[in-house]
């Protein structure tokens, strides 16, 4: 973890908040960083290994969950998996039809994947912060973070993700001349031409920001949720052994609300984006 065996206080908390990152560095060329300063030197390109490995692993086993539910699905006494899988997706289709009045065979599917992926990767911030990071060192991986979605790369590549297929389908439905419209000719508008031609570059202006602050607000706002409630957990790890466990077993109740309403908050705003796509004005 840190140079000696007793790490002080900010070696704890850099080490918990470092990823395992690899890289080709300037110096030393390709591998992994050996603290934030190595990371940092490798560049953009550098790829962090824990969090697409644990999102990625995630993922997995939302499709493997599901499609053994699916597999064993009947219309007669159902089990326990059954019933926690249609209980999700009946909670995403009601969501699904209050807010999407447009019809696609694309958002429901995404609104239910977003909710269930985005809930797995921040339920791993309920695992005890030392407890894997230590197993991973004993094997001589020096860096392990767990919680995918306190990576803000990788909130940003599932805002970015959203953010592509509204384009998409803001092409798709409205057509080029329609999208542009809806950036050039509000919220300013006039009745005289000339005028109104005068209001297209500010129109673009504010409709261009508008349009880009949704993916960047999207992705930081369950990046900073989840980053600061990790770091709460590791400061709470940082505290005697009784004041941990007063402090960490009500704070994990609490963030169980805070896990399942950044899912929540994440879906409906896929759901929101996806709408805003398929209407026209």
């Amino acid at each position: 973890m840190a140079s000696s065996d007793a790490p002080t206080t900010t070696e704890f908390i850099q080490h918990h908040l470092q990823n395992l990152v690899v890289g080709i560095h300037p110096e030393h060329g390709f591998g992994i960083a050996h603290g934030g300063e190595e990371a940092a030197a490798m560049g953009f390109w550098a790829l962090h290994l824990d969090s697409m490995f644990w999102s990625i692993g995630l993922g997995a086993l939302f499709l493997w969950l599901f499609k053994k539910a699916a597999d064993k699905a009947t219309a007669g006494v159902p089990g326990g998996l059954q019933n926690f899988v249609e209980l999700i997706v009946e909670f995403v289709d009601q969501n699904v039809r209050e807010t999407f009045h447009s019809k696609s065979d694309v958002v429901a599917p995404l609104a239910l994947t977003v909710f269930v992926w985005v809930f797995l990767m921040n339920l791993m911030d309920l695992i005890p912060v030392d407890f894997i990071p230590r197993l991973t060192e004993a094997v001589g991986i020096p860096y392990m973070k767990i919680v995918p979605s306190t990576d803000v790369n990788i909130t940003l590549g599932l805002s970015l993700s959203v953010f592509a297929l509204m384009i998409y389908y803001s092409f798709k439905i409205k057509g080029p001349w329609g999208f542009f419209k809806e950036l050039a000719f509000q919220p300013f508008s006039s009745d005289n031409l000339i005028v109104q031609i005068l209001f297209v570059p500010i129109n673009l202006l504010l409709e261009g920001v508008s349009l880009l602050a949704k993916p960047i607000s999207l992705a930081l706002r369950l990046f900073g949720n989840m980053y600061a409630g990790e770091l709460i957990f590791i400061l709470i790890a940082l505290l005697p052994f009784y004041a941990q466990w007063a402090l960490s077993v009500p704070w994990a109740i609490f963030h169980i609300l805070v896990i399942t309403l950044q899912a929540f908050i994440f879906m409906m705003l896929t759901i929101v984006y996806m709408s805003m796509a398929h209407e026209s004005h």
